[in-house]
């Protein structure tokens, strides 16, 4: 009998800490672990005992990429205790902001985590070092810089943005101060349309898992900040039902939980989801670029995650310039939340997939009770599952190569901002 063992003690950057165990006997894996072994941060326990009006701003702490997402989720989830229905010029700010976050998310992960896996690069920094590539790199820097000037224009700083609140904004920018930036996001949309041009010519493995993917969906726009929750295999149901269908559980060999579905387990959130299940609300340029491209879509590569996250820079870029120009500054710029009792839950697309909030408040508005799902959360078991599918294609590849592979596909689900070179350490050891 030959015994093949894979041991990554320590996955350095992922979203937190872990690492990957895998016994192979005989060509049949028998056992594989995605094991995340950061101690807990208990948001949702010390949110218990705050008021509403906290939430935003706590919960948004939980990344430095995409706090955004958690903002909206949490904002939008209290709005529906409090009755607060915000307006059209509210809501189109709120997508703006939700788009400079996107552009500086996706931007980042394209060129600096995901792009050196397909070149043979450790990492952005060498992979500049080549002549050829370095304008390529410059180019992913100034999109991602875009985006968070215009986080910082509408939320304050593009970190932790401080104007986000529930009922709106503390303060709403001018159109003036939004033009000032339309020159760059011209710029940054062409820029984003020569991404997906390239991205498109990257060689991507050939795998295809029966994917259950999930996303939100809009009947008039492509998902950001509102939908339902529909899935490749038939759900169709508003985000009040989504604990009835998605359930969390604790793991012996993880501190972070998994989501999975009800009916079917593991499934995929994130830009392949919402790319696959909405093609018909892509903007006219998206669409464009995605036709052009050459790649065929729907699509279950993850590899092509890449493809899909550079139309969405598209979009994202599109949507910016066509809400600024059409801007209204909301006047007031936040609408005046009232405490009371109840609950409400919420689900917006973050970067990384969807991101689900519920809240229990008292009538003097203090949270009772909380529950937070992120994206990263919903995809480990579909990651360890890619990876039980994946395994025995690259067991006789050479060590580096095999260690690239598996990094690859962690990493196509964009699982922190901390990818920003190789995280796996393999070991193997055959007897």
């Amino acid at each position: 009998m030959t015994t093949l063992k894979i041991d990554v003690p320590y996955m350095a950057r992922v979203e937190g800490e872990g690492a990957l165990n895998i016994i192979v006997e005989n060509g049949e894996i028998k056992h594989l672990e995605l094991n995340i072994f950061e101690p807990p941060r208990f948001f949702e326990a010390f949110l218990r005992g705050r008021s509403f009006m906290e939430a935003p701003d706590i919960t948004a702490r939980i990344c430095g990429i995409c706090p955004v997402a958690y903002q909206m989720s949490s904002a939008h989830a209290l709005e529906k205790i409090l009755d607060i229905q915000v307006s059209p010029e509210i809501r189109a700010l709120r997508r703006l902001l939700y788009c400079a976050e996107w552009i500086e998310s996706h931007a980042l992960h394209i060129y600096l985590l995901h792009a050196p896996d397909f070149l043979g690069y450790e990492s952005a920094i060498a992979m500049a070092s080549d002549p050829e590539l370095r304008p390529a790199v410059e180019m992913g820097l100034r999109m991602k810089k875009i985006g968070n000037q215009l986080l910082t224009i509408i939320g304050g700083r593009e970190i932790h943005p401080l104007s986000p609140t529930v009922g709106g904004f503390y303060r709403a920018p001018t159109k003036k101060e939004l033009q000032a930036l339309r020159s760059e996001l011209e710029w940054g949309l062409e820029a984003s349309i020569k991404t997906v041009a390239w991205t498109a010519t990257l060689d991507f493995p050939d795998f295809e898992p029966d994917y259950e993917l999930v996303s939100l969906s809009h009947p008039d726009e492509y998902p950001m900040n509102e939908g339902r929750v529909i899935s490749s295999k038939g759900l169709n149901i508003p985000v009040e039902e989504f604990e009835e269908h998605f359930l969390n559980e604790h793991v012996a060999h993880s501190n972070a939980v998994h989501v999975y579905h009800r009916d079917h387990g593991s499934y995929h959130t994130g830009p392949l989801a919402r790319l696959n299940l909405n093609l018909d609300k892509l903007t006219p340029l998206a669409k464009k670029a995605l036709e052009d491209s050459g790649h065929a879509f729907p699509s279950n590569n993850p590899f092509k995650s890449i493809v899909a996250r550079a139309v969405e820079v598209v979009l994202a870029y599109e949507e910016a310039i066509r809400i600024i120009d059409q801007y209204v500054r909301p006047n007031p710029s936040r609408i005046e939340a009232i405490p009371k009792a109840g609950e409400g839950c919420h689900i917006t697309e973050a970067p990384r997939g969807m991101l689900y909030h519920r809240y229990r408040l008292d009538d003097e508005g203090i949270i009772q009770a909380c529950r937070i799902d992120a994206p990263t959360a919903q995809n480990l078991k579909r990651m360890e599952d890619d990876l039980w599918a994946f395994v025995p294609q690259i067991l006789q590849l050479p060590h580096e190569e095999a260690t690239l592979r598996c990094e690859q596909l962690v990493r196509n689900y964009d699982p922190c901002i901390s990818c920003a070179t190789h995280f796996l350490k393999l070991n193997i050891v055959e007897r």
